[in-house]
């Protein structure tokens, strides 16, 4: 598990909110606290699509939602003169993209362990923090993966020109 604060929140929040930084990641939960307390559970309904919809990787690939399709919405919960008191977002890194990631660290023989990758964003009015985490269908001693995961958003910040510390 890897902490990271992150130094310029505003310029970290517009890549967030308002370009295509983290559209492949997919949104399992927000919490958003202003005047009201916002909850958003990333988790399709699946009562709500048809059969055909259900049945095509296409449109629906995953059982949450990508994060690009609910950007919008949480920067129109999040936007105005006063910050919020809170936000924490739980992102999931695109399962595709985490298994290629194993497959090229040469850690491939976790990946049917895997059930995700994980990158909490908690904001508090006086910091931002990023926190990663893996998740597995069953306990491994093996870290590993957890390095791999801990090095490639370092590596993803660095690309996008996201500031951070450790610690």
């Amino acid at each position: 598990m890897l902490a990271l604060q992150i130094k310029e929140i505003k310029a970290f929040m517009n890549k967030l909110l308002n370009s295509e930084t983290f559209d492949r990641f997919l949104l399992e939960e927000a919490r958003i606290q202003t005047g009201n307390t916002f909850l958003i559970d990333g988790h399709l309904n699946k009562a709500f699509y048809t059969r055909e919809e259900l049945e095509d990787p296409e449109l629906l690939p995953y059982n949450l939602t990508l994060w690009k399709d609910m950007r919008s919405t949480c920067f129109m919960l999040i936007k105005g003169k006063k910050v919020p008191l809170l936000f924490k977002l739980t992102l999931i890194y695109n399962p595709r993209d985490s298994h290629t990631l194993l497959e090229q660290a040469g850690a491939g023989e976790y990946s049917s362990l895997l059930k995700s990758f994980v990158l909490t964003i908690k904001y508090d009015q006086k910091r931002l923090l990023l926190t990663t985490g893996t998740s597995f269908s069953t306990f491994i001693m093996d870290k590993t993966p957890d390095l791999i995961w801990d090095e490639a958003l370092r590596r993803f910040l660095f690309e996008n020109g996201i500031d951070f510390e450790e610690g």
